[in-house]
């Protein structure tokens, strides 16, 4: 089984953890301690490491960049239904986190952006299953 960890970094572990809950995820106590928590975005499948900035540089001799002023990175979660998307956004920009953009709809797919407290860029979004399994001019074509 494949599984994905996406390592985030944060100033304020508490405040981060709250978050991410109150989007819809979870958080693993067993893999969880004062310096990280582990976020279950999917069972079994995806996850974030939120890691305190000073953890996180331990895993590296680079500087850590700020999210906030210089993001490298943009997490991408689809979810199953647009209003899932809009309730992802409307519960994280509740606890403390932005929507710098307005939402992009392209018919086929339908997405926004949401920036954590940190800054971290997550995007929600939701497709069409026909564009899903066929590519979008499978749902243009459904659409005509």
């Amino acid at each position: 089984m494949t599984s994905m960890f996406v390592n985030l970094p944060v100033t304020d572990l508490e405040r981060a953890k709250a978050f991410y809950t109150a989007i819809g995820f979870t958080i693993n106590p067993l893999f969880s301690d004062h310096n990280a928590a582990c976020v279950v975005v999917e069972d079994d499948h995806s996850y974030f490491m939120i890691l305190v900035r000073e953890y996180f540089q331990t895993f590296t001799d680079l500087p850590l960049g700020d999210p906030a002023t210089a993001p490298s990175v943009s997490t991408a979660i689809f979810v199953d239904t647009r209003e899932a998307v809009d309730t992802a956004i409307t519960d994280g920009i509740a606890a403390g986190g932005t929507e710098p953009r307005p939402a992009a709809d392209y018919g086929f797919m339908y997405q926004r952006q949401l920036t954590d407290p940190d800054g971290n860029i997550l995007e929600f979004g939701y497709m069409d299953p026909t564009a899903a399994a066929q590519g979008p001019e499978a749902y243009a074509n459904q659409q005509a």
